[in-house]
Parts: structure tokens; sequence; C-alpha cells
């Protein structure tokens, strides 16, 4: 039996697996089909995790992260996690092979997928001027003209991020009003060099072996317009993986709020004892490694604690 199970191998449930090895717990294994570090091995540079003066890539910035926290007995399992379930103190860790691995903890850290629009263009170019991160991304357009496609509260919020950075920002929405809170509007509508788009779907991204180079975009006329911009960020949503929580009868594991992000306190306990989560699927993440691998740190030490109580 496993003293913990971790489900997701990215800077949460890394930092996890580290602090629950080196605190003592012998039983730790990562549940991770794919490669390990997460989302950011995606990113192109990073230049905001603290420690790390010079510019590197997301792989560049993971790729030491699974050594380090094998080194005190965690180990990893190529292997995609159907369901979990529990049956008294005792976690049912459901295996797509159709093994079940009994653990005494579990840390679901899946993440978040970002929602793709289904843009002619959008897949060809995603990483080379396609995006869904202003915050990683932002700088390399410092000075130039991008655009934001959304209408949400992070769509604006980001916009809001890049019109610190970029000339101009056009943000397109296939509406006449938003979804994010009043006071976001308010703030984009009065920036100068935040242009809006209204009633306006973007139709095609148009690029070569360097990147993004055009935005074809289409109103409710059927208008066509080009945008000269290298950089197009979409906010379309977030599909959370949280479907192994998804119970035979229906129910849910644990306590999920509207969008289907876990509820948990500030130890990163869930509705249900023994089973924590942390990173990008729990509510009100700030999606950034930093903060997931913070999280992490307190599961693994909450996780010690649970265990050997």
């Amino acid at each position: 039996m496993l003293d913990l199970a971790i489900i997701g191998g990215g800077p949460a449930g890394l930092t996890a697996g580290l602090y629950a090895t080196r605190g003592g717990l012998k039983n730790v294994v990562m549940f991770e089909k794919g490669l390990l570090g997460g989302q950011i091995t995606g990113s192109s540079e990073i230049e905001n995790y603290p420690g790390i003066a010079h510019a590197v890539t997301g792989m560049e910035l993971m790729e030491p992260w699974p050594k380090q926290c094998m080194k005190f007995g965690m180990k990893h399992r190529m292997d995609e996690v159907s369901l979990v379930s529990k049956d008294g103190n005792i976690f049912k860790v459901a295996l797509l092979g159709g093994e079940v691995v009994d653990a005494k903890s579990v840390f679901i850290a899946t993440g978040s997928t970002p929602r793709r629009a289904g843009i002619k263009g959008e897949d060809k170019f995603f990483g080379k001027g396609v995006s869904t991160c202003a915050t990683c991304d932002g700088f390399f357009y410092k000075d130039k003209n991008v655009a934001v496609l959304g209408g949400g509260n992070t769509a604006l919020e980001e916009a809001l991020h890049l019109a610190n950075i970029c000339s101009k920002v056009y943000l397109i929405h296939r509406r006449d009003s938003f979804r994010a809170s009043p006071i976001t509007v308010k703030k984009v509508r009065n920036r100068e060099n935040i242009e809006l788009i209204l009633n306006t779907n973007v139709k095609e991204i148009i690029g070569d072996m360097m990147g993004v180079t055009d935005v074809i975009i289409v109103d409710k006329q059927n208008i066509e317009k080009t945008l000269n911009v290298p950089g197009i960020f979409v906010f379309v949503g977030m599909n959370v993986n949280n479907k192994i929580l998804k119970q035979k009868d229906g129910t849910n594991l644990c306590n999920l709020d509207k969008n289907g992000n876990i509820i948990v306190d500030l130890n990163m306990k869930t509705s249900l004892k023994g089973l924590f989560a942390g990173g990008d699927i729990r509510i009100d993440a700030p999606k950034q490694v930093v903060c997931a691998a913070g999280d992490g740190a307190i599961v693994g030490i909450q996780a010690l604690e649970y265990v050997n109580n």
C-alpha cells in the first residue's frame, strides 16, 4: 500500500513528492503518463522563476526537478489514472490497464488545459505566436502590436498586462459586451493602447517559418480585415482535468466549484480526509510555477502528518 499517491507530474506534484519523501514517507508514487514537468515545459522562455537569474526554457527549468525529487525515494509510474475512489480509509487508484493501487492518501495535481478556440492555424502556430499565457510570453512582444481573443476576466486582465508591454493590443470579442467584472471592463475601455474589436471572430491565423504574421478577423456583416501582428493570445476558458474524480454513481469524490475546480482550504485539503489538491486544478489558482510548487510543498507536509497520525 502506498503512503501517498501523486497524480500529475507538474511542479505541484513533483514538489509534493520531494517534501513527502524527504520528510519520511516511504511509499510515494507519482502517476504521470507523459513527460514530467507539466505545461510549463512548453514555454519558450522563463524569466520570472525566483533564483533563476537568466532566461531559460520551460524544459530547462523543469529538467532537474524529477531527479531531485526521486533522490529521496519517490517513484514514477508512466500510467494513466482513470478513477480515484475511497473504500473506508483506503483510497483506490484505478489505472487504465485495470490495475487498482491502494493508498493511504492522494494528491490530485492533474492541472487544467487551456481551451483551444478551434481557429484555422491555431494548432500550427501554437508556441510560435499563439499563446495562452501573457505573463509567460508577453515580454517577447515588447513595443509590438498583439491581439487578444476573449471576453472574460482572464482575457481582459491579460490584455491589461500586455498593454504595459506592447505598443498596442487588439482585444477581439465575438459579442458587444464582456463577461468580465465591471471594474476590469472599465479599466480596459480607459486604456488608450487597447483597441476593442467587438462582434467579431478570428477566422484564421497566418504565419511563416518564423511564426505568426497576420490574424484574419471577420465581423457579423461578414467583412474581413487583416491585423498585422506577430502574436495572438487566446483566452477562451480552461478545461479542468478532473475526470478521475467522477464516481460510478455520477457523484464527485470531493467538492468542486461551479467550474469544476477542486475546493481546498489553505492546507490544500479537500472535503474528503486524506485527499489533497493543488496547482492549476484547485480554486483560485494563480497558474504560476512558483505557486504550484508552493501548493506541493504544503501537500507534502500535510500528507506526512496525515499518514503518520
